[in-house]
């Protein structure tokens, strides 16, 4: 099926399972209906238990609206899918500039980390520190630093895990968190607000550092913003939205914090409230696939 063909049988199937979805915004917002990934903590599930899901609750509570899911995996397709035929409206967490959608301002921004076991005495800090040279490290296949890793001719000694699990449960976002404390791994290199979350999660022996990464290097970024997401063109939502979360900010970081999302300060000029908005650079690797598959 053509991508006009998808798009086009999406907008019959909003017409008839979803009637509300073409209404007007108006001077109250009714409904909230969030895209939601079913099966995909710490961010969120089905039974509402991860992070994204708590902060739509807050924002759905200060606008005053019902919240609304509809669930679908997030690296398949979600934008083309769901939001645009309109069967959901937002998307609670994308990283900032991402040009699939129009975003808000940033509410957190976090990193990549190095995760390693207190007792072992190490003190690192940077993928520069020669010691990783020495180490057996877990990291994502085609993330930021096993790029840059690969830029520091560290390659044999890496152990690759994917993030695109499909369902496979030897791939689940815990599972590098899991081996370093098994000990099968020395370090691992993992996306912050996951390797926070099963940090707090899992029991280890021994405490487990967690070092952010910080800077990056040209077109290898360690760090990232993130926004809430909403349709092209829907600049009405956008604006509640940012309303809601400059008034429920620090709720909002106190769930991140629970969550052990490793926090960094938002860059100066895009801090709330006043903001000048301009285009961002788009620093987000995007997996689509566009092969049939079952809806959920």
């Amino acid at each position: 099926m053509s991508r006009r063909s998808a798009i086009l049988s999406g907008f019959i199937v909003v017409m008839i399972l979803f009637p509300f979805a073409w209404q007007a915004w108006g001077d109250e917002l009714k409904q909230l209906r969030v895209c939601g990934d079913p099966d995909n903590l710490p961010f969120s599930n089905k039974k509402s238990e991860g992070f994204e899901n708590k902060i739509a609750q807050v924002i759905a509570k200060e606008l005053g609206a019902e919240l609304a899911y509809f669930w679908w995996p997030h690296q398949r397709g979600l934008v083309r899918r769901a939001m645009r035929p309109g069967l959901c409206d937002v998307m609670i967490s994308i990283p900032q500039g991402w040009d699939q959608v129009l975003w808000t301002k940033p509410y957190y921004r976090s990193a990549y980390v190095i995760v390693y076991p207190k007792d072992r005495g190490f003190q690192i800090t940077s993928l520069d520190d020669p010691i990783l040279k020495r180490l057996k490290i877990g990291v994502y296949i085609n993330s930021p630093p096993a790029e840059a890793l690969a830029n520091r001719d560290i390659r044999t000694n890496l152990v690759g895990y994917s993030l695109l699990n499909y369902g496979d449960q030897n791939e689940r976002p815990g599972k590098i968190i899991q081996d370093l404390i098994a000990g099968e791994l020395d370090v691992v290199i993992d996306w912050g607000p996951m390797a926070g979350y099963f940090v707090k999660r899992l029991n280890a022996s021994s405490p487990l550092e967690v070092v952010p990464l910080q800077g990056g290097e040209p077109g290898i970024p360690f760090t990232f913003e993130f926004s809430m997401g909403v349709r092209e063109g829907n600049t009405a939502l956008k604006a509640e939205l940012e309303q809601a979360i400059s008034k429920r900010h620090a709720e909002i970081r106190k769930i991140l914090e629970d969550y052990g999302v490793p926090l960094l300060p938002l860059l100066a000029r895009e801090q709330f409230p006043k903001v000048e908005e301009k285009p961002g650079e788009v620093f987000y690797r995007r997996f689509d696939r566009d092969d049939p598959l079952t809806s959920y």
